[in-house]
């Protein structure tokens, strides 16, 4: 029996990953996909897919919540390193590599964040923020550049998109190495215009806080 249930249980986890996995590629297509195309993609009933989650919004959640903890984790991991400039280089460049922004960017405001979500929100933030301030306690980082530039560095890069998967991370990893040489300390002029405040960056979250309704297109 012990045998029996162990088995379901890693079933059970491989269909959850199968189904993650084909919502990240439909939703990056189409954020306004019905859940049966996740449902298609992954090869499963949508029975088994309303099993796992009430519903699109909670699929979505799960999927960026599941994004932002990578994040958290980048930016841990990116913490160990003793040099600022070196730790902010790790972050981006483990971020970027993640692909954590494509999400961001293609699914801010289609579902209502959780209470959770937003509390990791604070620490993600918290976090890029402390490394932010760390490459300019080195010298290293351009005085003109704040958390928020690292937000929309990370967003364009995950805007670079071609067929070729292995080609599209070869594009990011050229356009960050060329972002990273122009946030470096230097001789450069000033940047243009204010840095970006909060709200230009969490307007698209403020489109979810609109009652969610549960897909039953199938």
């Amino acid at each position: 029996m012990t045998t029996n249930l162990s088995g379901r249980r890693v079933q059970a986890a491989r269909n959850d990953g199968v189904i993650l996995s084909a919502a990240r590629d439909v939703f990056l297509e189409d954020p306004k996909a019905p859940i049966a195309a996740v449902a298609e993609r992954a090869g499963v009933g949508i029975s088994a897919l309303y099993r796992r989650y009430k519903g699109k919004d909670d699929l979505l959640r799960t999927l960026c919540h599941d994004g932002l903890r990578t994040f958290i984790a980048e930016a841990e991991r990116a913490a160990e390193e003793q040099d600022g400039w070196v730790a902010l280089v790790r972050f981006l460049s483990g971020v970027v590599e993640a692909d954590v922004h494509s999400l961001t960017v293609h699914l801010a405001g289609t579902f209502t964040p959780t209470p959770e979500m937003s509390a990791d929100a604070v620490r993600a933030g918290t976090l890029a923020g402390g490394l932010v301030a760390r490459a300019h306690e080195d010298g290293t980082l351009r005085p003109d550049v704040v958390v928020a530039d690292v937000t929309l560095v990370l967003e364009a890069c995950a805007a670079i998109r071609v067929p070729d998967r292995d080609r599209t991370v070869e594009l990011r990893r050229r356009q960050l190495a060329l972002i990273l040489d122009g946030m470096r300390r230097g001789d450069a002029a000033g940047l243009p215009g204010p840095p970006p405040d909060a709200a230009e960056l969490n307007w698209r979250w403020a489109q979810s806080r609109q009652p969610a309704q549960r897909d039953t297109t199938e």
